[in-house]
């Protein structure tokens, strides 16, 4: 009997230690598989690549007003059949061409980086062509009209009604396909739950005539460009089509499309009307709906660069939103991301919104920016607020000379002694030749180069304000505003105002810039949140001449973050003309225009400086110091003798 008992024991015994060691084995291995990682640009571990096959389907879909418009869908597949399960849809409405032909080659978006990962990681992708282009039929009055973006709500819910989705829809997409993206959201599909519009427009005017100058350059190349996409640089047709006859079709209705420059050049203030339509800028700019966005709940994640055209648009629509969003600004043009992996972060903001993967992506600190200069390793950073907490709003005053930097008009100074003197000022005839370059951030966005030259050769033909070499490293992250007293001998003119930074070696590296045409001076309350920035109304009865006594011209630079580093100068150009970015009327002879730096017309820029946190050697010094006193307290006044 008692054998037996014994035996029951060590069958016991063996039983629990088996279980022990699958319990071992099963933690050690778990110990050893990496652990799901989910922060800005990395993500892996919480979703996985399943399929790796896709149909694609191409199809016209019908809106409510009878217009067919072009879409491509991109089912994905395995082992050659479509996947029964109902997926997500992400779809772009896109401007230019949801698909080409190319040497009897098929392009369509799947070509671009990145989609297919999405793709495989089980999701539903599209593309749309807006009406009047590509290869969907009707015409357009203008970019951004409400008939575009309630083409997107019914687009967006046909979508959901599929069954092949499984109801939850997102949008994708750069610069007219970022600003699609906030249209539709203004319309608020009942399905659309998460938006990425990357580098995307605010307000229209704002960037058509930036301080009231018209960027005549941008605006010809590309409405140049979307004319030729429309009549002559055919789409693919759909698969219905294979004559090519409804594509034909298509085109001739394109060709009544409206010619944006000239449409633009005809509206020269924000309260113009177009006497074609009888619209103003306010009824077609995504301005105009930040309201109905933030009802609509979408969920909204901004991408943005430092040299993009949509720097500051990005940033009011941060914070004239209060839908679940985020923002990251990195070191960026219009046509680039490097050094950031986007792909990834599409997935965490999918993966949260579309399919209820909880990442963490919406508990983060929703600003993520790129601090440019900064120390290796040191160069993102995060952010709950903007402006930043603890921005420190700096004047920067506009002196006599020399400053030894540059054989500029006047060689100026800057620093942050205001003037004393009685009297001061610079005058400066205007040179029209004077440009930034033909390789700009507004080129970029039009698809031409990003290579900023060595600004010294514009500078020598301004007026420039120099610091001395910098004593230590200043941060500038937010947007500088300069104030400036002018007169001039015409009535109006243009004001274009660069920040730099001067190496040791004189290079003048472009950081920033803003523009204010002198009659567009006066200042209102802007009609949403506007971070406490000037605010230029430009209505056609705000217009006024220069009078002939000092008049102070009051306006903003694109923000930027920047480390300026130590031997450096900080140095602000003004110069009269942008020639190959801006339409200045050019008057004979030039004008000359005076800019005052005294004592009752102090001239100045206010830069964000971003204080010196403290360094990691000292915080870990208080750290060691705090826990020494607090053994001391505890052993001096809580331990007692036993």
């Amino acid at each position: 009997m008692k054998s037996k008992v014994n035996q029951a024991w060590r069958a016991v015994l063996l039983f629990f230690l088996v279980i022990a060691l699958v319990h071992l084995m099963t933690a050690t291995a778990k110990a050893q598989e990496e652990p799901p990682v989910s922060k800005p640009g990395e993500y892996r571990g919480y979703s996985q690549p399943i399929y790796d096959e896709w149909v694609r389907i191409s199809q016209y879909i019908t809106v409510r007003d009878g217009t067919r418009l072009a879409v491509d869908i991109f089912r994905p597949a395995q082992n050659g059949r479509l996947v029964d399960e109902p997926l997500p849809v992400i779809w772009t409405h896109h401007r230019y061409h949801r698909a080409d032909i190319r040497e009897d080659k098929l392009i369509t978006i799947l070509d671009l980086p990145g989609l297919q990962t999405v793709l495989q990681h089980g999701y539903v992708v599209a593309a749309v062509d807006v009406r009047g282009g590509g290869a969907s039929f009707g015409t357009r009055q203008g970019p951004f009209s409400r008939e575009e973006a309630w083409d997107a709500y019914d687009i967006t819910e046909w979508f959901a009604a599929q069954p092949w989705c499984n109801g939850n829809i997102g949008m994708f997409g750069r610069s007219y396909l970022g600003i699609t993206q906030y249209m539709a959201a203004s319309t608020a599909p009942p399905h659309l739950k998460a938006i990425f519009p990357e580098m995307a427009m605010f307000d229209i005017y704002s960037f058509v005539y930036p301080g009231g100058v018209f960027h005549h350059d941008f605006i010809s190349k590309w409405s140049g460009l979307v004319k030729e996409l429309d009549t002559v640089r055919l789409a693919a047709p759909v698969d219905e089509d294979s004559e090519g006859t409804m594509l034909a079709e298509a085109i001739e209705e394109h060709k009544a499309n409206r010619d944006v420059y000239e449409m633009a050049a005809s509206m020269p203030y924000r309260n113009s009307l177009d006497q074609e339509t009888g619209s103003t800028y306010f009824d077609t700019s995504p301005s105009s709906y930040p309201d109905e966005i933030r009802k609509s709940g979408v969920a909204v994640y901004h991408l943005v660069g430092w040299y993009d055209l949509y720097t500051r648009d990005a940033l009011v629509w941060f914070n004239n939103l209060d839908n679940p969003q985020k923002i990251v600004i990195g070191p960026w043009s219009h046509t680039e991301t490097t050094g950031f992996d986007l792909v990834a972060e599409h997935l965490r903001w999918y993966d949260y919104w579309l399919k209820g993967i909880d990442n963490g992506v919406i508990n983060e600190p929703p600003i993520y920016y790129y601090t440019m200069g900064a120390r290796e390793g040191e160069e993102w950073r995060t952010a709950r607020q903007w402006p930043l907490r603890n921005e420190k709003p700096t004047p920067y005053y506009f002196r006599s000379g020399p400053s030894g930097s540059v054989n500029s008009v006047n060689d100026g100074l800057l620093n942050t002694q205001p003037p004393t003197d009685a009297t001061g000022q610079d005058d400066y005839i205007v040179d029209y030749t004077t440009t930034s370059g033909t390789a700009t951030r507004w080129t970029n966005g039009y698809g031409g180069e990003f290579d900023y030259p060595d600004m010294t050769q514009n500078d020598e033909k301004g007026l420039t304000y120099t610091t001395p070499p910098l004593d230590s490293d200043i941060e500038l992250t937010g947007h500088p505003i300069v104030y400036l007293w002018v007169t001039s001998t015409a009535t109006d003119g243009d004001f274009f105002v660069y920040l730099e930074e001067v190496d040791e070696d004189g290079y003048s590296h472009y950081i920033t810039e803003g523009t204010l045409r002198a009659s567009h001076r006066a200042t209102s309350a802007a009609p949403y949140e506007y971070m406490g920035l000037p605010y230029h109304r430009s209505f056609a009865e705000d217009v006024a001449e220069l009078p002939g006594e000092p008049v102070e011209l009051v306006f903003d630079l694109i923000p930027t973050s920047n480390i300026f580093d130590q031997g450096h100068h900080i140095r602000v150009t003004i110069t009269g003309a942008d020639k190959d970015n801006a339409q200045t009327p050019e008057l004979s002879p030039p004008p000359t225009v005076s800019i005052y730096r005294n004592a009752s017309y102090a001239s100045y820029i206010i830069l964000p400086v971003i204080p010196p946190g403290w360094p990691i050697w000292a915080i870990v010094l208080i750290v060691i110091i705090v826990a020494v006193l607090l053994v001391v307290v505890f052993i001096k006044f809580v331990k007692k003798p036993a």
